[in-house]
């Protein structure tokens, strides 16, 4: 899973992430959860 930097957009994995959560480029901690590509269809009922 990797995250992204609100600030500079910058995707960081999560292996840095385990330590501290700042972003290793500027410094920020507003980190987001990037969303997989994949989009579902569900079929209602």
């Amino acid at each position: 899973m990797t995250y992204k930097c609100f600030n500079c957009k910058d995707e960081i994995p999560e292996k840095l992430i385990e330590r501290r959560i700042i972003c290793p480029s500027c410094g920020s901690r507003i980190l987001i959860k990037t969303r997989p590509e994949i989009i579902k269809k569900v079929k209602a009922l």
